[in-house]
C-alpha cells in the first residue's frame, strides 16, 4: 500500500510539473511574442527609438558629470582647464609644429602672462581685450591668463580689414589688442587710429617695428610661471567672450558667449564619440567658435591631445593624420569638399582616425568621403555662436544635421514655425500667434530663450539683437531665439538643413534652397565645386538662379548633360539660369562660401572678367552669354 501511495503522489507530482511547464512555456511564448510583435511595431513607428533613448542617456550622464564637477568647485571653462592641469599635468595638450606642450606647461605660460597684464599693463577683471593671433600654443596661453584676471576676450578674425577690424573694436568696447608676431604687419594702416582711441597694443614678441607698440615675450621670460593667488571668480551667467559672426552679409556682430555656453559647448566632441585617448586634429581657425570652444574645449573635457595645425592643407591632412596618429579631426563648411577632390595619397586609407565631427557637409561630398577614406563615424552637426540650441547626427544616415524626435525635445526645446514666403516672417493666427510647420514642410528653426539656452545679444548693436528675438510666440510673453535658418523635419523625425534667411531666394512665385541646388549639381562628375544664389532681372519679381561654378581638372563644361541632370532632379523654378565659371570659389575663413559679390556682379558680361553662360530652353544646353545675348534678357526680347 505504501508503494502504491507513494506512486499515486509521485505521478501527481509529475502531472503538476508537465502542467506547471506548459504554462510557463506559454507564458514565455505569449511573453515572448508579445515582446516581438512590440519590436516589430517599434520598428515599423519609430525604427530609431534605441538610437534616441541611448543618446539622451548620454546626454544626461555628460550632464550629472557636469553638475559633479560644479558641485567640486570646477565651474567653468577655464576651471575645466585648471582641474585637468592638476590631474593630469605631465598629458600632452597641444603638438604643433614639432612642439609639445603638456597641461601643466599651458597653465604654467598663461600666469606668466597674466601677470605682465596685470602689472605691466593694468588688467583686471571685466577690461575687455581684442586677440588677432594665428593657431598657435601663444593663442591658447594668451586667452587663458587673460581668463585668470577675470577679462573677456574678444576673438579677431585675422583675415578682416582695417575699417572691419576698427568696427570690432567699437562694437565691443575693446581698450587693449593682443597681436601675434606674425600679424603686426597688418597694424601700420590702423596703428594710428588705434592709438587715437587709446588703445593699448601688445605684440607676442620681443621686439616691434611700430612706435608705441608693447613687446610681450621678453616680459614673459621674467615672469614667475607661479599660480595667482588672487584669481577672481567668475559669475557662471556672465559674458565670457566676444566672437564675431563671419561677416559674410555685412559688417562682423560681436557675439556675446556666456560662461554656460562655452561649458555646454565642451561636451560636444565627447557626444560625439571622442575619448581622453584622442588625438584631436584642429586645422580651423581658433577665432572660431567651433575650433576654440568645441574643438580646444572638447579636448579639455575629455583630457585628450591638441594636433593644433596653423592653417589647413588638404595635400598635407592625410600625411598630419598618420604622422601625429590623429583619431579624430573637425572639419566645417567645405572643407571636406577639398578633400576628395585631392588626388589619391597612401595615407587617406592608412590614417587611424575614426571620427570626423562638424558641420556644412553636404550629402555629395558625405558619400564620396565614406566611400574613399575608410570607416570614419561622421558626425554632422549644427550650432549657433549666439545661443546653445543645436543638434547632432550620431546615425549613419547621410545628410541631416540630427533628429527631431521625443528625446531631443526633453534635453533642448526648440520648434520650426512656418513662415512667410517672400519675408520669411513667422505667420501668425488672427490671435497673434505662430504656427508650427509640418513634418516635410520646411520651417524657420526657433528656441525658446531660458536659462540653459541664454541670449547675451551682439555687443554695440541693440537693434540686431532685438532683430533676433521672437515675441508672443506661443502665448503672451514668451521669447524665442530667431536662428534665422530653415530646416526641415521629415517623417522620420530627421532634420535637415535647408538655408538660411538671405541665401534662399525667390523665383516664379517659389523658393529656391541654395544648398539643395548646390548639393544637385555637385554630384555631376564634370563640377567640382558649386555655389548657388540669385540675382535679379530686369522685368522680374524675385532673383532667377545663378551658380558659380569649378570645374575638375582636364573637364570641360558639359551644358546638354547639366539640363538633362536638371530635368530629373529638380523643379523648373529652381534651375540656375546662368553660370560663371571659376578658377575657385570665394570662402570665408571657415569655409562658408561667399555670395554678396557674386549676387553685386549679377551675370552681366562687362562687370563679370569670367565665361558666362546661360540656359537656352530651345536648345536643352547651356549657351556662351554674349553681350547681345545679354542685351535681349534685359530688354525682355528674351524671356526667362
Amino acid at each position: 500500500m505504501v508503494n502504491i501511495s507513494e506512486r499515486l503522489q509521485a505521478d501527481i507530482l509529475w502531472r503538476a510539473h508537465v502542467k506547471m511547464m506548459v504554462w510557463v512555456t506559454w507564458m514565455f511564448t505569449t511573453f515572448a511574442a508579445g515582446l516581438f510583435a512590440i519590436l516589430v511595431f517599434q520598428r515599423m513607428t519609430y525604427p530609431l527609438f534605441w538610437e534616441d533613448l541611448i543618446y539622451y542617456l548620454n546626454l544626461r550622464k555628460v550632464g550629472k558629470a557636469l553638475k559633479s564637477r560644479m558641485q567640486r568647485g570646477v565651474i567653468t571653462y577655464l576651471d575645466s582647464f585648471l582641474y585637468q592641469a592638476k590631474k593630469m599635468p605631465d598629458k600632452a595638450f597641444i603638438v604643433f609644429e614639432g612642439q609639445t606642450l603638456t597641461y601643466q606647461d599651458v597653465d604654467k605660460r598663461s600666469n606668466q602672462f597674466a601677470k605682465v597684464f596685470r602689472t605691466k599693463g593694468g588688467l583686471k577683471k571685466g577690461d575687455i581685450v581684442a586677440l588677432l593671433m594665428s593657431n598657435e600654443p601663444d593663442f591658447i596661453c594668451v586667452w587663458f591668463g587673460l581668463s585668470k584676471l577675470g577679462c573677456e576676450v574678444a576673438f579677431l578674425n585675422f583675415n578682416i580689414k582695417s575699417k572691419s577690424l576698427l568696427y570690432c573694436f567699437e562694437s565691443c568696447g575693446a581698450k587693449s589688442l593682443v597681436v601675434g608676431a606674425d600679424l603686426v604687419s597688418s597694424l601700420g594702416e590702423v596703428l594710428p587710429s588705434l592709438k587715437e582711441n587709446a588703445i593699448e597694443v601688445w605684440v607676442t614678441d620681443i621686439g616691434c617695428p611700430h612706435e608705441g607698440v608693447n613687446t610681450l615675450l621678453d616680459k614673459v621670460e621674467q615672469a614667475s610661471d607661479m599660480a595667482l593667488p588672487d584669481c577672481p571668480r567668475a559669475d557662471l551667467m556672465s559674458n565670457f567672450l566676444f566672437i564675431f559672426t563671419s561677416g559674410t552679409t555685412g559688417l562682423p556682430k560681436a557675439a556675446r558667449v556666456g560662461h554656460l555656453k562655452a561649458v555646454m559647448c565642451m561636451a560636444f566632441l565627447r557626444l560625439c564619440g571622442a575619448r581622453s585617448d584622442d588625438n584631436i586634429y584642429i586645422t580651423l581657425p581658433l577665432y572660431h567658435m567651433t575650433a576654440s570652444l568645441l574643438g580646444i574645449g572638447g579636448c579639455i573635457q575629455l583630457g585628450a591631445t591638441c594636433i593644433l595645425k596653423k592653417k589647413f592643407s588638404a595635400s598635407q591632412f592625410w600625411k598630419d593624420c598618420v604622422k601625429h596618429n590623429v583619431t579624430v579631426f573637425q572639419y566645417v563648411g567645405e572643407l571636406c569638399r577639398y578633400l576628395v577632390n585631392q588626388p589619391v595619397v597612401p595615407e587617406e586609407r592608412a590614417h587611424k582616425v575614426r571620427v570626423a565631427a562638424g558641420s556644412g557637409l553636404r550629402a555629395d561630398v558625405w558619400r564620396e568621403f565614406a566611400r574613399r577614406f575608410g570607416k570614419i563615424n561622421v558626425r554632422e552637426a549644427y550650432g549657433l555662436t549666439e545661443a546653445s540650441i543645436g543638434f547632432v547626427n550620431y546615425t549613419n544616415e547621410i545628410g541631416p544635421i540630427g533628429r527631431a524626435g521625443y528625446f531631443n525635445k526633453l534635453n533642448m526645446p526648440f520648434e520650426f514655425l512656418s513662415c512667410d514666403p517672400q519675408t520669411y516672417e513667422p505667420i501668425r493666427t488672427d490671435s497673434g500667434r505662430c504656427v508650427k510647420a509640418n513634418k516635410g514642410e520646411t520651417g524657420l528653426l526657433v528656441a525658446p530663450v531660458s536659462v540653459m539656452n541664454p541670449f547675451l545679444g551682439y555687443a554695440g548693436n541693440t537693434l540686431q539683437s532685438e532683430k533676433k528675438l521672437l515675441r508672443d510666440v506661443f502665448k503672451e510673453g514668451d521669447v524665442y531665439f530667431n536662428t534665422g535658418d530653415l530646416m526641415l523635419q521629415d517623417h522620420r523625425d530627421f532634420v535637415y538643413f535647408r538655408d538660411r534667411i538671405g541665401d534662399t531666394f525667390r523665383w516664379k512665385g517659389e523658393n529656391v534652397a541654395t544648398t539643395e541646388v548646390s548639393e544637385i549639381l555637385g554630384s555631376l562628375e564634370f563640377l567640382q565645386e558649386v555655389n548657388v544664389y540669385g540675382v535679379t532681372v530686369p522685368g522680374y519679381e524675385g532673383r532667377a538662379g545663378m551658380a558659380a561654378i569649378v570645374l575638375k581638372m582636364d573637364q570641360k563644361l558639359d551644358g546638354k548633360k547639366l539640363y538633362n541632370h536638371l530635368v530629373q532632379s529638380l523643379p523648373a523654378y529652381s534651375w540656375p539660369w546662368f553660370l560663371r565659371i571659376q578658377t575657385s570659389i570665394d570662402v570665408t575663413e571657415t569655409f562658408k562660401q561667399q555670395k554678396r559679390k557674386l549676387v553685386q556682379e549679377g551675370f552681366s558680361p562687362e562687370a563679370v572678367q569670367e565665361s558666362l553662360y546661360f540656359l537656352d530652353l530651345s536648345q536643352r544646353d547651356y549657351v556662351p552669354l554674349t553681350q547681345s545675348l545679354h542685351d535681349d534678357i534685359v530688354s525682355g526680347k528674351i524671356r526667362l
